[in-house]
């Protein structure tokens, strides 16, 4: 009929013993009644537990779901009915880039990811799997618990300078962003860490344990709770900080910053958006190659700056190998690293088999609000975005039109399902609104459904975080998206996804942008406070002209993004 009146809350299970006026049987009718409830539980219950590795999943979302449907997906050798066939045929360890060996029950996501994603992958390329092997071997040898750990942890609070390169060398990154946020930093820095020949350590006090599995095997990556420093009081105006060393001339120049000279035990690495420009001196080739020799770098960022690491010359051949298409950076790292812990894969897998897995098309719809007047008007309603998303999805034949009349064409048994997220309910609610007061021209029936609606963002929140957790993988089992420009939500989506999203770009005076929306250049995320001085010339410069594959981002003119040359 082409009417949508279904909306996100999960199916209310019905109240045992509803409607029944009978009594209960007695004597031998009560045993053999007792015996049947039994045998009808037995399989529930089973599967239940083999589900579980611990304690029961958590529902995220609103009510507590439970399909029988949903349980089938407990095991990967259990029928699929994601696919025609009863097995699905899907590569669980992601063309090479998993490797066999981890418990399966305690991460399911790791081999089920592939599973949920019906868009056809890029390929890593052999030298990216062979280079993740040895950096495993790495994460081993010098991890948590070793002694080449322990003697690298007593030499940092050693006040003599570091001569010569260790075997083990740590690049320690701290964690304080959004969900969005905290997924770039860490892809970033495990580059980095790639590049570099780095030991990568993640702040255990930052939620990381509770929503991502242990990415490699035999070791973790979380930093030991006696770690020697205080961390957490890092700022940009630390002394430690290798900015302010290169500021204030503890580090003197380019004679002290050769290989030849002797190194401190650490430095903090001050990527934030507020950095200032001698931080920005990073991304430079002479201080890179100073920094190769300092054992612990310790780092706080907040953004996706794989960008600027292609244009240092001494990481552009080894990227080169890493990536020949270029702009599957995040794409092959995050899939790697990134693995939602059972409760969040549990809940967004439930999600997604409950309402979106027997539509003809998924179509992904992420809102960000940026508005900045007043803390109750920051999320809306704002109709000039409603009427965006709207302009956008039906201008780019995303969405059907929807009739004038109800008079409009019969059905044609097709299904589009529309997942909106959004820390508001109330543009899913009107574009549901909208396609179940009238026919959509071409018959197309559209169900539109929203997971939850935190109405504000609460980074700190343990909750807040695994709903925006699951929600991103959500968004990245769609078959299109369009995203709002800016927001790192939408780039992880995109890059988990391997989609090419449309960007609803940032309306101006509440006005709807003409056009509403552009194809993204790539699925690479944007670099948003990329600097701007080239190493080289020692001057300011146009860094989104001196590779090809390095451009300027659709929805920051002044961000940097990475593109494939071949795409071009």
């Amino acid at each position: 009929m082409g009417r949508s009146g279904e909306g996100a809350a999960p199916p209310r299970r019905q109240r045992a013993g509803a409607g029944a006026k009978g009594k209960l049987p007695r004597g031998g009718a009560a045993q053999r009644f007792a015996m049947s409830v039994c045998f009808l539980l037995i399989p529930a219950v089973l599967l239940l537990q083999r589900w579980q590795a611990g304690p029961a999943p958590e529902w995220l979302f609103r009510g507590d779901l439970f399909l029988p449907e949903v349980s089938r997906d407990i095991r990967d050798d259990m029928p699929d009915d994601l696919s025609p066939s009863a097995q699905i045929d899907y590569d669980r360890l992601l063309g090479g880039l998993l490797i066999e060996g981890f418990d399966e029950r305690s991460c399911r996501s790791r081999y089920q990811f592939a599973r949920y994603h019906r868009n056809a992958a890029r390929v890593p390329s052999p030298y990216l799997i062979e280079r993740l092997r040895r950096q495993e071997a790495l994460q081993k040898k010098c991890g948590p618990g070793t002694k080449s750990y322990n003697n690298a942890a007593k030499q940092l609070m050693s006040t003599q300078s570091i001569d010569g390169i260790s075997d083990c060398n740590y690049l320690f990154l701290t964690i304080h962003a959004g969900m969005g946020n905290r997924m770039l930093e860490i892809t970033s820095a495990f580059l980095y860490a790639l590049l570099t020949g780095r030991v990568l350590l993640v702040d255990r006090y930052k939620q990381i344990a509770n929503t991502f599995c242990e990415p490699f095997p035999g070791t973790s990556w979380l930093i030991p709770s006696d770690f020697p420093l205080s961390y957490n009081e890092f700022t940009k105006h630390s002394p430690e900080s290798y900015g302010n060393m290169l500021q204030e001339n503890v580090i003197r120049g380019n004679t002290y910053r050769s290989l030849a000279s002797a190194r401190p035990p650490y430095a903090y690495l001050h990527l934030d958006g507020d950095y200032a420009f001698h931080d920005k001196l990073f991304y430079c080739e002479d201080d890179q190659q100073f920094l190769q020799g300092v054992p612990w770098l310790i780092m706080r960022t907040d953004m996706y700056f794989v960008p600027s690491l292609f244009l240092i010359p001494s990481f552009q051949d080894e990227l080169s190998k890493l990536f020949p298409e270029k702009d599957t950076v995040f794409h092959h790292l995050g899939r790697y690293l990134l693995h939602p812990t059972n409760d969040i894969w549990y809940s967004a897998t439930t999600y997604y088999r409950a309402y979106l897995a027997k539509a003809d098309k998924v179509v992904g719809i992420q809102i960000r609000i940026f508005e900045k007047k007043g803390i109750l008007q920051r999320n809306g309603p704002f109709p000039h975005v409603l009427e965006q998303i709207l302009s956008c999805a039906q201008g780019e034949k995303l969405l059907p039109q929807i009739g004038v009349t109800d008079g409009a064409a019969a059905g044609n048994n097709r299904t589009i399902a529309v997942l909106g997220t959004s820390l508001s309910s109330w543009y899913s609610d009107q574009i549901r609104e909208r396609y179940s007061e009238h026919r959509t021209v071409d018959g197309t029936m559209v169900k539109v459904y929203q997971p939850s609606h935190e109405e504000y963002q609460k980074k700190k929140n343990r909750k807040h975080n695994m709903k925006a957790l699951a929600e991103i993988y959500l968004l990245s089992m769609s078959d299109v998206l369009i995203t709002s420009g800016f927001s790192t939500f939408g780039y992880v989506a995109q890059g988990l996804a391997g989609l090419t999203p449309w960007i609803m770009y940032r309306p101006e005076n509440h006005v709807v942008p003409e056009p509403p929306c552009g194809r993204a250049m790539s699925i690479e995320p944007c670099f948003h406070q990329a600097p701007y001085f080239d190493c080289r010339a020692k001057r300011d410069a146009d860094l989104g002209k001196v590779v090809p594959y390095v451009r300027h981002c659709e929805d920051v003119s002044w961000g940097l993004k990475i593109v494939n040359e071949t795409r071009l």
